[in-house]
């Protein structure tokens, strides 16, 4: 004699239901006949779970995150970090050095020409009475030098009761070169033509003139 057993709940009258089932069609083929008796096969229905459920979001993007100002208290999005420009290298910062700027050379103030000046002629006789030793004193106030030049003598023939009969001209060279700023003295011998001064007269060379480059 087969016992029945009973399972409370759904799931045991379920299996209580199936069991006798078994039985039943084993019964009706023949003596010997035997049913095996075991669990319910699962039901196609998910049962409804009793305890405590955690439920994992899948992998989404996560959206930027709200910063919220205390002042207003209203909720704004920061701006996603935007990628770094092409061929700048991370971690990195390049810098440029400027151009050199250009440098001008100082310049100069341009020499101002020469400016030369002389004294009066200083004269002293000689052992001739148509000669003389004429000195002159010179002085180059300009910014360039004095390179060369020549002298201009007018000589007067003096006679015996002091009247100046005729004046002479003769041409010597500049005691150059004279240097910017510079002095220098040039002493030449000046002479006439002997017969034009007779015995009892005298010359005096009074007259200088200049010319200099």
């Amino acid at each position: 004699m087969l016992r029945s057993t009973r399972t409370a709940g759904r799931r045991g009258a379920l299996w209580g239901a199936s069991a006798a089932a078994a039985l039943t069609a084993c019964g009706a083929g023949g003596a010997g006949g035997y049913a095996a008796v075991g669990p319910p096969p699962a039901s196609a229905t998910a049962a409804r779970p009793t305890g405590s459920v955690t439920l994992v979001p899948l992998d989404t993007p996560t959206p930027p995150a709200s910063t919220k100002s205390p002042a207003d208290g209203k909720t704004s999005a920061s701006a996603p970090a935007l990628p770094p420009p092409t061929g700048a290298k991370s971690g990195r910062s390049s810098t440029h050095s400027p151009p050199p700027t250009p440098t001008t050379a100082p310049t100069t103030a341009p020499s101002t020409p020469a400016a030369l000046t002389w004294g009066a002629p200083v004269r002293k006789p000689t052992d001739h009475r148509w000669c003389e030793d004429v000195t002159l004193s010179f002085r180059n106030s300009g910014g360039t030098a004095v390179l060369s030049g020549k002298v201009t003598f007018g000589t007067h023939i003096i006679g015996t009761l002091g009247i100046d009969w005729a004046t002479i001209e003769s041409t010597e060279q500049l005691p150059a070169p004279i240097a910017a700023n510079g002095r220098k003295d040039g002493t030449w011998t000046v002479c006439v033509d002997a017969w034009r001064v007779p015995l009892g007269m005298h010359i005096e060379t009074r007259d200088v003139s200049v010319e200099w480059h």
